[in-house]
């Protein structure tokens, strides 16, 4: 993935088409449907309590793919709207009025204390070192935010449902035969490390969480973290 300077969109020659994917973000296409994608994030939102939540916020979504965790903000009525990525050919995939920025989640070209939300669906556990990358990237959460602003993520987390999601992804006759599950399969093989690192260190990731923001939501059940903070200091 390459890292370009910040701008409204990344820039590529007229009529060139989006940069080719690698082989997983060519899966994590193949694994949802882009609307299935913002019904989902739209219902994760709503579980933070979005609803409540002030329209006018200035919000950034970090690790944001192809931009459907923007246009779930969007729907929800949210104006405000930036998203950062280090994939091009994800970003050039992205079509509506969010700003988007080619960068590192570990060294966010923001002011500090210029934001009031940071979002997060599932890039943590691509970090390539943990907890020493996942330390830089809140305390890059935390500079941008303003006082009392919120972290919002959720991320994969070891627990008996997902456990049985891999058991199940490893039998290659099922997942010939559902589409989603080899989808599943095929990104797991690409993120393996960073994944099961991710996986494998749940004390060092609540602790480096609890350093920098206070918990407001912390739950983990069906495969998933959920947590919703407000910036410590």
């Amino acid at each position: 993935m390459s890292q370009s300077q910040p701008g409204s969109q990344p820039d590529s020659p007229p009529d060139s088409g989006p940069p080719p994917l690698d082989r997983w973000e060519a899966a994590y296409l193949r694994f949802e449907t882009p609307e299935q994608e913002i019904r989902k994030f739209e219902k994760r939102l709503l579980r933070f309590g979005a609803r409540a939540w002030p329209r006018d916020l200035r919000i950034v979504e970090l690790c944001c793919g192809r931009g459907n965790g923007l246009r779930a903000l969007e729907r929800l009525g949210f104006t405000h709207v930036e998203g950062v990525d280090r994939s091009a050919a994800l970003l050039a995939r992205y079509q509506g009025p969010a700003r988007l920025v080619e960068a590192d989640c570990r060294a966010l070209p923001f002011e500090s204390a210029s934001r009031d939300l940071v979002v997060i669906h599932g890039g943590l556990h691509h970090l390539p070192q943990i907890p020493l990358d996942l330390v830089r990237t809140l305390d890059e959460a935390r500079r941008v935010l303003r006082a009392q602003g919120r972290i919002a993520l959720v991320e994969p987390w070891q627990t008996p449902f997902l456990r049985l999601v891999h058991a199940v992804s490893l039998r290659p006759s099922l997942a010939r035969w559902w589409d989603k599950l080899d989808a599943f399969a095929t990104m797991t093989k690409y993120e393996a490390e960073t994944y099961f690192a991710w996986l494998a260190a749940p004390e060092a990731i609540r602790a480096a969480l609890a350093e920098r923001f206070e918990p407001l939501v912390c739950d983990a059940r069906w495969g998933k973290l959920r947590f919703l903070g407000r910036a410590r200091g």
